[in-house]
């Protein structure tokens, strides 16, 4: 079995791109269904998030990873597959293993450091298990995956002053207003990283805030919580002119502001409109750009405020890549002991199988002669130890004129203590 991961992040792919490849709920509900009823495939965890899409898979061989991998991407984007395999990572067993600790780090994240990730993932391996479409294997590596992530914010300080994407975005509002103190806000959407990006504008002064949602009972009480203003979604345009920045994050799988909806807006605007969209797929259809005095920004806009927030913790990166590694050489023991397992579990049936056949024969001389117990005994234990020894004692001798005969000697001798 081969343990595959293939994906893309911010690193690889734009934000268009990575919007392409982005999956739903019901899409990953629908791919972990076919990892549970597939042949090829025998587990699966999808993690989909602002910065990457990746896939986890144990399959039969690499081969048939990357080949469902490869179609489930081209049946959700217009890609072709030539170009979709330019921003696609590609890693095995090990490789892999190392991957998804560097992630839970929060090691491979745009905000280095930031603690979102390690609840996202954890979120996607309880989805697939509810699926069931993991087992021992995935069950083994999220769980210590998990144990990583906790080692690398407990025992260094790669966490201090670690942003997340919520923060940036606010950050950089205030880098372009100087001020907050006074500014009315809009959030779109109700979910944790709107949460997230509340508190932090409330910490920076804010007070105009106002939340509008699809579900207007959640934006109501997200509103409520910072002592907004929620705004019914269909009466969305009419507050657009009120305020003067937008941040946007909501699940929505198209845009929810358009070109059309600002350009109406900004004819009778006599100030400008910053608009920041951190979602994925992304909320703020990007021709609004162009229009005069409207200044919008999406998530790989952050870069420049990620930046100097990383400089602050770089020192601690040696110290979560040496944690990452006493992991990886845990876990490849792991692995390693899994493959010895089957041998064990065949020599131990063949040893029983004997024993059965040779305990069964001396029970029916006891019973049917009149040889003596202790002879009986006697003859036991030598047909034991003759049929046990006899396969390994043949390979043994075959050894003897093979490559590199000496060193096989050698193990032979440690495993067998002689």
């Amino acid at each position: 079995m081969e343990l595959v991961v293939i994906g893309l992040n911010h690193k690889t792919a734009s934000v268009e791109v990575r919007e392409e490849l982005s999956l739903s709920n019901r899409q990953q509900e629908d791919v972990l269904e076919q990892i549970s009823i597939s042949s090829d495939v025998k587990e699966g965890v999808i993690l989909s998030t602002c910065n990457r899409t990746e896939i986890y898979l144990v399959a039969e061989s690499d081969y048939l990873a990357k080949k469902f991998t490869l179609k489930l991407f081209k049946r959700i984007s217009d890609l072709k597959i030539r170009n979709l395999k330019g921003y696609l990572y590609h890693y095995q067993n090990l490789e892999a293993v190392e991957h998804l600790f560097r992630v839970v780090s929060g090691l491979d994240s745009l905000v280095i450091g930031e603690a979102q990730i390690l609840g996202q993932v954890k979120k996607a391996f309880k989805e697939a298990k509810r699926m069931e479409a993991i087992d021992t294997q995935l069950h083994r590596l999220f769980n210590e995956s998990f144990k990583v992530g906790k080692r690398a914010r407990s025992e260094t300080k790669i966490d201090k002053n670690a942003a997340s994407i919520s923060y940036v975005a606010v950050e950089l509002a205030r880098q372009v207003f100087g001020s907050l103190s006074g500014e009315k806000v809009m959030i779109l959407g109700a979910g944790e990283m709107s949460e997230l990006t509340l508190k932090n504008l409330v910490a920076h002064g804010v007070e105009g805030v106002m939340v509008s949602n699809r579900t207007y009972e959640n934006g109501k009480r997200l509103a409520e919580q910072f002592s907004g203003e929620v705004i019914p979604w269909e009466k969305l345009e009419n507050w657009v002119e009120d305020v003067d920045i937008i941040i946007s994050s909501t699940a929505a799988p198209h845009y929810v502001l358009h070109h059309e909806q600002i350009e109406e807006v900004m004819v009778n605007r006599k100030r400008p409109l910053f608009l920041i969209d951190i979602a994925v797929p992304r909320d703020i259809e990007p021709e609004i750009a162009e229009l005069p005095e409207v200044y919008l920004y999406d998530i790989d806009d952050l870069e420049a405020v990620v930046n100097q927030n990383l400089e602050e913790r770089r020192g601690e990166i040696e110290q979560v890549e040496e944690i990452i590694a006493e992991e990886r050489e845990e876990f490849e023991k792991w692995l390693n002991y899994r493959q010895v397992v089957p041998v064990i579990k065949g020599m131990r049936e063949r040893a029983n199988q004997i024993k059965e056949q040779e305990l069964n024969r001396a029970l029916q001389r006891l019973a049917n002669s009149k040889q003596n117990q202790e002879d009986v005994v006697e003859e036991l234990s030598s047909r034991l130890v003759n049929k046990l020894l006899h396969p390994p004692t043949l390979g043994v001798k075959q050894l003897a004129n093979s490559e590199g005969s000496l060193q096989k000697l050698e193990v032979i001798k440690e495993v067998f203590e002689c």
